[in-house]
């Protein structure tokens, strides 16, 4: 009892992870300086950013439907933490893993964009709905190609848990080299999911301010912030372990670095990709996410069911 109590508030649970995002948020914001030649925050900043919201106001919006507005940002932080408990990290299995553990993870990572357009949508400002409204319209839009991408890793595996997919990755080392197609889907829809550049849309501030966040502050604001920090760990975690399946069922201590390792270097790949791409249009992006990564996750698919035919026959 004690140690599953550990595992969710401490460590790798929620002490852990949220230092864990704002680290990351801090690698993703120096990255994304240096390479447009600006110097960027220093490795407090995340910190001190989310202890100033936390110590501000909430201010309510007089016409919004206050409940669901201080609902929304508590239910997405709640989703991305709850994800990220059922990656294994180090180990082929963790605290929460059962058999369809892949489909449990992929929902709630959809979860906090719901949040954000209820939080959006509710309250009532013109800039929040349509904020709100591009956010869930580009949910349509990546969350097909990602969920293809991730699971026809899991088809050739032949299983919908992240246990024996990590097992079966190890007990075949190379096969991962086959999904990389998949990986580069998924990169590029989580960007998407994260609401990046080029997919920071929702949020575009010369157009519409601050999206669906426009009108919160103080701890409500940080949530949401923290939310997508969150989810960046957890989103890259999904695809370290279902693409890059080793270093695992080592030594703890180095199974954790290679883990660290593993994060930082999709972190990093995604502060290189909003660096070099321009922020798209809402309808480009859509255009983009059915006409290029959807074809190209039904072709991982079709090239795994093939590997599985003549490969694992």
């Amino acid at each position: 009892m004690l140690g599953s109590l550990f595992y969710i508030i401490v460590f790798p649970g929620l002490i852990f992870l949220i230092t864990f995002a704002l680290i990351a948020e801090f690698i993703d914001r120096k990255i994304y300086a240096r390479l447009q030649n600006r110097v960027g925050p220093p490795w407090f900043q995340p910190f001190a950013d989310f202890i100033k919201l936390a110590g501000k106001e909430d201010i309510v919006p007089a016409d919004s439907n206050a409940k669901m507005f201080k609902v929304a940002p508590i239910f997405a932080l709640a989703s991305a933490i709850t994800a990220f408990l059922y990656i294994p990290l180090w180990k082929t299995s963790s605290l929460l893993s059962f058999k369809g553990d892949i489909i449990v993870v992929l929902y709630l990572l959809t979860l906090p964009t719901l949040a954000f357009f209820i939080g959006g949508w509710y309250s009532t400002s013109l800039y929040s709905r349509i904020g709100s409204v591009r956010s869930l319209t580009q949910l349509f839009a990546y969350e097909v190609p990602l969920f293809m991408g991730i699971l026809a890793s899991a088809l050739l595996a032949d299983t919908w848990s992240l246990k024996g997919l990590a097992e079966f990755y190890m007990a075949h080392p190379w096969f991962w080299v086959f999904n990389l197609l998949g990986f580069g889907v998924a990169l590029i829809s989580l960007l998407g999911k994260l609401e990046k550049v080029p997919f920071d849309i929702p949020e575009a501030e010369t157009e519409v301010v601050a999206g669906g966040f426009t009108e919160y502050s103080g701890r409500m604001l940080g949530f949401l912030r923290m939310t997508l920090d969150v989810e960046m760990i957890a989103g890259s975690a999904l695809l370290a372990l279902v693409f890059f399946p080793f270093g695992l069922n080592v030594n703890p201590v180095l199974g954790f670095l290679i883990f660290i390792a593993k994060i930082l270097f999709i972190v990093s790949l995604i502060s290189l990709l909003r660096t070099v791409v321009a922020r798209l249009r809402i309808d480009q992006m859509i255009n983009f996410c059915w006409k290029f990564l959807v074809p190209l996750a039904l072709l991982q698919l079709l090239l795994n069911l093939i590997l599985k035919g003549v490969l694992l026959k």
